[in-house]
């Protein structure tokens, strides 16, 4: 499965790396976070700013990404530290966003498991009542951040269980990576056809995929629109996150690459709009059965997917079919990213300690993943869970995007990169690349992150309390003090700098 080339790991072929980069791109986020999006800012109005930054965000910087490991033939910090060693605490800023991201993360799929055996009672426990199941049976949820509440033990076995998987598919490196997508990857797209094809047959169904694509076009007009559809964008491809640098890193330097990039985020925008016809296809059934609007079914968030949703599968015929069915989808789609995420931390520490055993270096990581994720398993834990994933999301992997852009496109150089990625690739990219990344995307990232900050800083997020607020801001000062602090720390000559 995999060869050694001067110690680095090498895919066994494109099409094992294709579907680990797509599955590391797609993930829980596409199947609530984007229907809920497209559903918020106007339907079809949503999709096409988000089409637009698809093609003049998302994909060169995926290009870059891929181009930047492959080119390197190191992970986030080794990349960065060959173009300028002051820039290696930004690939510890883009781990430590994977660290932070999949402690939580693997929450969810704690969550989905819950509900995978529950699909198996019948009737369903969730019946009827979904959102106080979810908040009383799954969540145990408190009054309130300040009342943190004890540990859910059900949800401590799930979380361990999610982490014990996660193990088995990074402990080898690429290898088992290799083995792990060729199940985990094409399964989700099977099933969310089977559930479409389940729902679009569905009383109800045409009129809430109508609500899903109708476009209302003077919210094209909405600033904030656009700034949705950028933030989508870049956490659904996975941009800042590292991990497709280190993904690139496992390639050999002479493979193409832009065509690799142009399938990942086709692939990914296609899951997104075909989870959203299941979501609105059940829905739209769900609001004829209960005659209530369409608007009053839907929930922001994850009540989408782990509240609203399990009560439209209960009104289905064969509905524990058909929700064991959609939280396997769930499980599957957040495994991939979630050992994605893990493998950008694990690449990292590798790249900077080889004599560290490839499954040490994963049970370690598991390991303190487990424990820092036990947090999100109390009372409180949902009301940490939004805050972090607020500012994490928000401020600091926005700020990697930011300043990935800046180094390759102005201290490395957009044309030299564009040359070598025109050398590996069929596919040529012209200059609207350069421009696409020395001045689009770094102002267009932080007009966001800048309108952000002034929203945040004039009404506190969600009404938190100021100390859950300084959790939330500690966030993001203290990775950034650090990597701010590793550019004037000395650091060792990597042997492979120069080449």
């Amino acid at each position: 499965m995999v060869k050694l080339a001067e110690q680095r790991a090498r895919w066994d072929s494109r099409l094992i790396f294709l579907f680990a980069a797509i599955g590391s791109a797609v993930g829980l986020g596409n199947l609530w976070r984007f229907p809920y999006i497209t559903y918020k800012f106007g339907g079809g109005a949503f999709l096409i700013p988000y089409l637009i930054i698809l093609l003049a965000i998302g994909i060169p910087v995926l290009i870059l990404e891929f181009a930047l490991g492959q080119k390197m033939q190191q992970g986030a910090i080794g990349s960065f530290r060959k173009i300028n060693r002051r820039f290696s605490g930004l690939g510890f800023l883009a781990a430590f966003v994977c660290f932070v991201v999949v402690a939580y993360y693997a929450v969810v799929m704690g969550w989905s498991l819950i509900y995978m055996l529950g699909s198996l009672h019948a009737p369903l426990p969730w019946s009827g009542e979904p959102e106080k199941f979810f908040a009383n049976n799954v969540l145990q949820r408190s009054a309130g951040i300040g009342d943190i509440g004890s540990l859910s033990v059900a949800l401590v076995v799930a979380l361990a269980a999610v982490w014990i998987a996660i193990f088995f598919c990074v402990f080898r490196g690429v290898k088992s990576i290799g083995k792990a997508v060729m199940v985990s990857m094409p399964l989700p797209f099977i099933l969310l056809v089977i559930l479409f094809l389940r729902a679009i047959t569905l009383d109800g169904a045409l009129a809430g995929i109508a609500y899903y694509i109708r476009p209302d076009f003077s919210l094209l007009l909405s600033g904030e629109l656009w700034l949705a559809a950028i933030s989508q964008v870049f956490f659904s491809l996975s941009i800042g996150f590292g991990v497709l640098i280190a993904y690139g890193s496992f390639n050999p330097l002479r493979q193409g690459i832009t065509r690799n990039a142009f399938v990942v985020a086709l692939a990914d925008t296609g899951l997104s709009l075909l989870a959203g016809f299941v979501v609105f296809g059940v829905l739209g059934h769900m609001a004829l059965v209960q005659n209530v609007p369409i608007e009053d079914v839907v929930k922001s968030g994850p009540s989408l997917a782990f509240a609203a949703f399990p009560q439209a599968l209960s009104l289905l015929p064969l509905a524990g079919i058909f929700s064991l069915v959609f939280f396997v989808t769930i499980f599957f789609i957040g495994i991939d990213s979630a050992f994605s995420l893990v493998e950008g931390v694990t690449t990292v520490v590798r790249d900077r300690w080889r004599r560290i055993a490839v499954p040490l270096v994963a049970f370690i990581v598991c390991g303190i993943g487990f424990i820092s994720g036990l947090i999100f398993t109390t009372g409180a834990g949902l009301y940490f869970f939004d805050i972090i994933d607020h500012y994490v999301n928000s401020y600091l992997l926005v700020a990697v995007g930011i300043v990935q852009c800046i180094l390759v496109g102005w201290v490395y150089g957009a044309e030299k990169m564009r040359n070598y990625i025109n050398s590996v690739s069929r596919m040529k990219i012209g200059r609207w690349w350069d421009v696409c990344i020395r001045w689009v995307i770094p102002l267009s990232l932080g007009i966001l992150m800048a309108m952000q900050f002034i929203t945040d800083i004039r009404a506190p997020y969600e009404g938190y309390p100021q100390w859950a607020q300084a959790i939330g801001w500690g966030i993001i000062i203290l990775p950034l003090a650090i990597a701010l602090l590793m550019a004037f720390l000395p650091s060792r000559p990597s042997p492979a700098a120069q080449r």
